[in-house]
């Protein structure tokens, strides 16, 4: 834990970012062809029919810089280990592409691993973004200290409350609210010191006899 939190305190120049990364999955669901909703009108909310049709699931990959106020969503149809290594490349390789080195925060899943860049790519590329990448993990049961958890919730609630029916129209959405935040560059404000959290939570800590 103290090692996420003394992370968040430090300074990070532009070649040695903090990206906060996180997963999550929804489920896309379209409207049935003989229960259509009911548009919104003067004084009435838009209807939706209870009834839905299920059209599979999309892995959501939230890669969040909570210095700078950018976020990456990229949307696929699974979560292995060689989609997260295909993910880290893109951060590595385009969106982060002169920096030396980056620190990423994420918890601590068999996927969020070194070995997962090794099973997806050839060993000298594996390396090569492995010697760029600087794995902080989250403590089990403490997936609370990442910050990308923050942009997540902050995704349920503005972009993906509602039914959306393909994965095209989930990437297509996911895209735009993502843009919007960037361009008003929303941040995170990391606040609990290692100091502090000694104090609050001084039962997660071992107690010692005075």
């Amino acid at each position: 834990m103290e090692d996420v939190l003394d992370l968040y305190t430090q300074a990070h120049p532009d070649d040695e970012p903090l990206i906060c990364m996180d997963e999550a999955s929804k489920q896309l669901l379209r409207d049935s062809a003989d229960t259509l909703p009911i548009p919104m009108a003067p004084g009435r909310p838009r209807r939706e029919d209870y009834h839905y049709e299920r059209r599979g699931t999309q892995a959501l990959f939230m890669f969040f810089d909570p210095v700078r106020g950018w976020r990456r969503v990229a949307a696929t149809d699974s979560r292995t280990r060689v989609d997260w290594a295909e993910q880290v490349r893109v951060l590595l390789d385009v969106d982060y592409p002169k920096a030396r080195r980056v620190k990423l925060v994420c918890d601590n899943l068999n996927t969020h691993s070194i070995a997962s860049l090794y099973e997806a790519f050839p060993a000298a590329e594996a390396h090569r973004l492995a010697r760029r990448l600087e794995i902080h993990y989250t403590p089990r049961h403490g997936s609370w200290l990442n910050v990308a958890e923050i942009e997540l919730s902050a995704l349920a609630r503005q972009c993906l409350d509602r039914r959306l029916g393909s994965a095209d129209e989930m990437r297509a959405e996911v895209a735009a609210w993502a843009a919007d935040r960037n361009t008003t560059q929303t941040r995170v404000r990391w606040r609990l010191t290692t100091d502090q959290a000694r104090i609050r939570l001084r039962h997660l800590y071992p107690q010692f006899e005075s």
